[in-house]
């Protein structure tokens, strides 16, 4: 069972990682936010592939929802930490992690 204390010293011990608030988040970010977390800790939001996210939601749809509007349909996918593991949750933080390294796409 991961917890929100797990994903901030996962997040923080990935390269280049740093923590700014986002709203009423916590957000990871390396060129770009890739992992939020709720005030309450129990769970965050993964910006994922789209491919990603329909995998992780199949595997663990007890565990992983797209996040309810146009964000979800990008890939940004809730975890319920409670129902991950700690490998689990290295998972996808190294997932979201390689996607947001990548930068903002370049506008022509």
């Amino acid at each position: 069972m991961a917890t929100g204390d797990d994903l901030r010293r996962l997040a923080l011990a990935l390269d280049g990682t740093v923590e700014v608030p986002h709203f009423d988040r916590a957000a990871f970010k390396v060129s770009r936010i890739y992992v939020t977390l709720a005030p309450d800790g129990c769970s965050a939001n993964f910006g994922f592939l789209p491919e990603e996210q329909e995998f992780r939601c199949m595997m663990a749809p007890d565990a992983f929802n797209p996040v309810p509007n146009a964000w979800g349909k990008r890939g940004w996918t809730t975890a319920n930490l409670s129902r991950l593991s700690l490998a689990e949750l290295a998972g996808a933080l190294e997932a979201a992690w390689r996607l947001g390294a990548q930068g903002k796409p370049q506008r022509r």
